[in-house]
Parts: C-alpha cells; sequence; structure tokens
C-alpha cells in the first residue's frame, strides 16, 4: 500500500492510501491486516494534520487539500476560519483518539464518494471540558485520502 501525506483542510464539513494490495481475499476486498493499516494511516495524518493547525500552517493544509475543499473556500478563508477557532480554544494541552468512522455519500448533500472523519477528544487552555476536533478526509478519484475539514465542537 502506497502511502503519501497531503496537507489541508475544510473549515465547514494527509496520508492516502492507493488501491489496497491484492491479496487470498475476494478481488477488490482488502485483508483485516490492509483495513487496519489504512486506519492506523488515516489517524496517523490526522495527527500530522493536527500538529501543523497548532503550528499556525493551516495554509500548509489547505494547499494539500482534496479538489472539492479548494472549489468550496478560498485559502485565505480557510486560514483565517481555522485560526479564529484556535485562537478561541487557547493552546494545545492534549490530544487524545476518540474515534475513525467512514461514510459514502450519494452526491446529494455532500460530494459522492467515500468519507473518514478522524475525531479526537482534545483539551485547550481556554476550555474547561475536552473539545471534539474533527478531521475528514475523501477518497479522491486516484484513490488517494486527502483532508476536506477541520471542526472544533
Amino acid at each position: 500500500m502506497r502511502v503519501m501525506v497531503s496537507l489541508s483542510l475544510f473549515v465547514l464539513a494527509a496520508v492516502a492510501a492507493s488501491a489496497f494490495a491484492q491479496s487470498s481475499a475476494p478481488a477488490n476486498q482488502p485483508t483485516p491486516q490492509e483495513y487496519a493499516q489504512r486506519n492506523q494511516q488515516l489517524e496517523q495524518a490526522a495527527l500530522q494534520v493536527a500538529d501543523l493547525v497548532d503550528k499556525g500552517q493551516q495554509g500548509q493544509v489547505w494547499d494539500g487539500a482534496s479538489g472539492m475543499t479548494k472549489q468550496l473556500v478560498a485559502r485565505d478563508a480557510f486560514v483565517k476560519g481555522v485560526s479564529a477557532d484556535r485562537k478561541t480554544v487557547g493552546t494545545l494541552i492534549t490530544r487524545t483518539p476518540a474515534n475513525l468512522s467512514f461514510s459514502e455519500s450519494d452526491g446529494k448533500k455532500l460530494p459522492a464518494g467515500l468519507f473518514a472523519n478522524v475525531a479526537f477528544a482534545t483539551r485547550f487552555a481556554n476550555e474547561k471540558q475536552p473539545v471534539r476536533e474533527l478531521i475528514s478526509f475523501h477518497l479522491d478519484g486516484d484513490n488517494v485520502w486527502r483532508v476536506t475539514g477541520y471542526t472544533l465542537r
């Protein structure tokens, strides 16, 4: 499995795996080990994206975003939005992985395709409780997972 880091975020709504390696499993069906590897790579990619945001490098994240993200939000707007959100919560204290989920869109509300969401329970200096930090990815047409979203809730 080839892995690349694509860095980007989309305020509203990286590592990427190309096609899964062939195995003894049915055609195009990943093995449990390949699923686990993909999940681990997505979690690592999300941590890398979060680290860039921690360092104020939101522009670099947008630069590697999915094309759909770049069509929906301009670089300057992305940088300003993420910066404003992060300024509100203060500096990072701790970040704990919380959940990895997948969903498939039919193209009606979101662009069509497979999405992955990596959630963290993140403690920030200005918040009494952990904040849900969510980094979203889309499996683009070239079989590369690219960031499509970064939100704090």
